[in-house]
């Protein structure tokens, strides 16, 4: 509740400025319902709307994109050591990838050594 949104917005029947609040910037990506969201916009120009109003509409919406990865999440703290696993072979693929671009990287500098 504490996210920033316009500092000139001290009172609710204040007109409030949406570009640089970051409560919009957020609705903005994260919002499916973007008639709404712009319902919401016009409304806080014009004032009328306070900012809790807003950050808790926020709220929802990100505990609504956030509800399937910590789902997700909480079947993989279920199996631990499928989760090693998982790490195991993503870390072994990161590092034929770094060498492979390493060694791209010392033939393009002429520094290649030993190949």
């Amino acid at each position: 509740m504490s996210m920033y949104t316009d500092p000139n917005h001290i009172h609710v029947q204040d007109p409030g400025q949406v570009e640089g609040n970051m409560v919009f910037t957020y609705l903005d990506v994260f919002g499916k319902d973007k008639e709404y969201i712009q319902e919401l916009k016009d409304h806080y120009r014009r004032g009328g709307l306070g900012d809790v109003k807003i950050k808790r509409y926020l709220i929802e919406v990100l505990e609504e994109e956030l509800a399937p990865i910590r789902a997700r999440r909480e079947e993989f703290a279920k199996d631990p050591a499928a989760v090693m696993e998982i790490l195991r072979q993503g870390s072994a693929q990161a590092e034929q990838v770094a060498a492979q671009t390493l060694a791209e990287v010392k033939t393009a500098m002429g520094i290649n050594y030993f190949g």
